[in-house]
C-alpha cells in the first residue's frame, strides 16, 4: 500500500534549536495541510512528554495523544528532512514524521513508516534526497 503523500507535505533542509520546535512544526504544517486542527498541536507535545517518539535509526514519529481523535479531520503525514538533526531524548532525529490517524488508522500509517524506515539505507536516503520527488519513491518503496 502506498502512503498518500505530496510534495505539499514535505519540507527539505529543515534545522530546529529544540525537539519542541519540531514537533510544533511538524503540527503546524498538519494543521495548515488540513489534516488537523489547532488543538492537535499541543497533544502531540504531551504524546512526546508520556514517552518518545522518537523511534530509531533517526527518525522521529511525533503524534498526538488518543484523546486527540477529536482533533483530526482526516489521516494524514508531514515530512520534515532535518540533515543536521535535532535531539530527541539524547538520539539524533534526521527525519521527521509528523502523522494523524482518523479512526484509528494512525497504526497503519505508523507500521507503513517504521517497514520503510527499518532500513537505515532509507532512512539515509530520505536525509540526503534533494527532492521532494525522490522522497515520495522512497517512502513507496521504490
Amino acid at each position: 500500500m502506498e502512503m498518500e503523500i505530496t510534495f505539499q507535505d514535505i519540507e527539505l533542509n529543515m534545522a530546529f534549536q529544540t525537539k519542541e520546535d519540531s514537533i510544533r512544526y511538524a503540527g503546524r504544517k498538519l494543521v495548515e495541510r488540513g489534516y488537523v486542527v489547532e488543538p492537535y498541536i499541543e497533544t502531540m507535545i504531551q504524546r512526546d512528554i508520556l514517552t518518545t517518539t522518537y523511534i530509531g535509526n533517526g527518525v522521529a514519529i511525533p503524534h498526538g495523544t488518543d484523546e486527540a481523535r477529536d482533533f483530526i479531520l482526516k489521516s494524514g503525514i508531514v515530512v520534515l528532512q532535518v540533515p543536521q538533526g535535532i535531539e530527541y531524548n539524547g538520539e539524533c532525529a534526521t527525519v521527521i514524521f509528523g502523522i494523524a490517524g482518523k479512526n484509528n488508522t494512525h497504526m497503519d500509517i505508523l507500521s507503513q513508516i517504521a517497514i520503510v524506515c527499518s532500513n537505515e539505507d532509507n532512512v539515509k536516503r530520505i536525509t540526503n534526497a534533494e527532492s521532494k520527488e525522490e522522497i515520495i519513491q522512497i517512502l513507496n518503496g521504490k
